[in-house]
């Protein structure tokens, strides 16, 4: 309140228009005179004071405790940040602050990152923060730059090492938690901008002892998912909670991974290693699903300005081509004669046609007929019925043919038996006679004469039931049988 007085008399006493030029010389009668010097307004002082402040401290990383911390219904914060010799008043403005995750008291021990400048309404030299961590987050953010320095020197940064994202993707993949804000925000977006997009949500846990295992396997799972693009998100957090994505291993697999990654982790004000290895970098969840989908929207009204051209191409190019045909149909000579004799060669092609036509059909149809004929006179199952009936006709010709055969065959054996039976020498054997042979108790040459053997002769009689062998003694011509056969 003093300070506020001291600048209200500040400017009664210097503004010109406050005073004549004649009282201010009466008032100060043994100062100098300013005629010779530039006089400013304390506006314009404090105006050039606050671009020279702004422009010698553009962002500085300041540490300090928290004091007189006040949150008006604005949103806005405004504190004071002191060490034991000194101590500014600080503004960060409700934009900013809805980043930070931690609780802002008196007594935390913070690093703020910011610009300088001067309230011209106060004069008052101030911080304007738009960054806020814990003091204890310092060696993470020392280890943070370190890691950044060292990949960004192996070139896993370089931009020549990004994919670009498809133009029209049809599958999403989505390393988030189940449970956050960031995929219900990534959800709406596709929902309202593509809703064709197929969305995959590979969940990992953000944070904590697991979360580096499971956002690795899931990079991992690329070539299983086979997405067109990854957004790799999670809401706002402190560097601690973010450190996951400050990891060598998280960045090293984004860098290596087949597939496009967009990384949306935390808010505006928020930036972790992965956001420099992923392709693209989103600033917020719902800016990266942003980035990933095309406007349907977009998409519908450019699908209609290209159509409505395509219709005017269209129609241009009908009216030309109208436009040539009436010229064509202007130079053309009358062709109704010509027609005329077309026609007439047309009527006397059609009715050698027809004719044609059905004379073949004629014949056709008569063959046919022909072919009908014969296929049922030729119809197998009449031959084969008819061959049936000759089989059966022929089996019982065979049959008594050869019972006839068999009967004349057995009359010509008894026939034959009996002749045999006549002739046969058994029977005469049988009566007492025997047959005469040469040769010495084997069947030789028969002996019907006396002319055929000599005295002492050696000669075998063959009786019913043996032979005899007998030696002639004596041969009597006037000694024989009577012929009973003459009387």
């Amino acid at each position: 309140m003093d300070q506020d007085r001291v600048n209200s008399r500040i400017t009664i006493s210097l503004s010109p228009r406050s005073l004549s030029r004649s009282a201010c010389l009466n008032a100060y009668p043994m100062q100098p005179s300013f005629e010779n010097h530039p006089v400013m307004t304390v506006s314009a002082l404090a105006r050039e004071a606050r671009l020279l402040i702004e422009q010698r401290f553009n962002l500085v990383w300041v540490e300090g405790e928290l004091s007189n911390f006040r949150r008006p219904a604005s949103g806005h914060w405004y504190f004071t940040l002191k060490d034991e010799n000194a101590q500014i008043r600080c503004a960060m403005f409700a934009g900013r602050n809805r980043s930070i995750r931690f609780q802002v008291k008196d007594g935390s021990h913070v690093v703020i990152r910011g610009h300088v400048s001067l309230y011209e309404a106060r004069g008052d030299f101030q911080l304007i923060a738009d960054h806020m961590e814990l003091a204890g987050e310092g060696a993470l953010r020392a280890a943070f730059e370190a890691l950044k320095e060292r990949l960004a020197v192996e070139g896993l940064f370089a931009t020549d090492r990004k994919k670009p994202l498809p133009e029209y993707p049809q599958h999403l993949a989505v390393i988030s938690s189940r449970s956050g804000a960031a995929l219900h925000d990534v959800l709406s977006v596709v929902g309202r901008r593509f809703p064709a997009l197929e969305v995959t949500l590979l969940p990992v846990a953000v944070q904590g002892e697991n979360s580096e295992a499971e956002v690795l396997r899931a990079l991992h799972r690329m070539e299983t998912v086979k997405p067109d693009v990854v957004l790799l998100t999670r809401g706002g957090g402190s560097l601690e909670d973010l450190w996951t994505f400050n990891l060598e291993s998280v960045a090293r697999a984004i860098a290596g991974c087949p597939v496009p990654i967009v990384s949306a982790i935390g808010h505006q004000t928020d930036i972790t290693i992965a956001d420099f290895a992923a392709d693209v970098h989103a600033p917020t969840p719902s800016a990266g699903a942003e980035l990933i989908t095309p406007d349907q929207r977009e998409l519908s009204g450019q699908f209609s300005t290209r159509l409505s051209r395509l219709l005017r191409a269209l129609n241009g190019d009908i009216r030309y081509r109208q436009q040539t045909l009436r010229g064509l149909r202007a130079h053309l000579l009358d062709p109704r004669q010509r027609l005329q004799q077309h026609m007439q060669r047309a009527d006397d092609l059609d009715e050698r046609l027809r004719r044609s036509l059905s004379n073949k059909l004629l014949h056709a149809t008569q063959k046919l007929q022909a072919l009908r004929r014969n296929m049922h006179i030729l119809r197998p199952q009449t031959v084969i019925q008819g061959n049936k009936l000759t089989i059966v006709r022929l089996r019982s010709d065979l049959v008594s043919l050869m019972q006839r055969t068999l009967d004349g065959q057995r009359v010509i054996l008894a026939t034959l038996s009996r002749t045999l039976q006549a002739v046969s020498p058994l029977s005469t054997l049988g009566r007492g006679y025997a047959v005469l042979s040469d040769g010495d108790g084997t069947l030789g040459e028969p002996i019907s004469s006396i002319t055929q053997v000599t005295d002492n002769d050696r000669v075998t009689a063959h009786l019913q039931d043996g032979s005899l062998t007998l030696q002639v003694e004596k041969i009597d011509a006037d000694n024989k049988l009577p012929d009973v056969g003459k009387s």
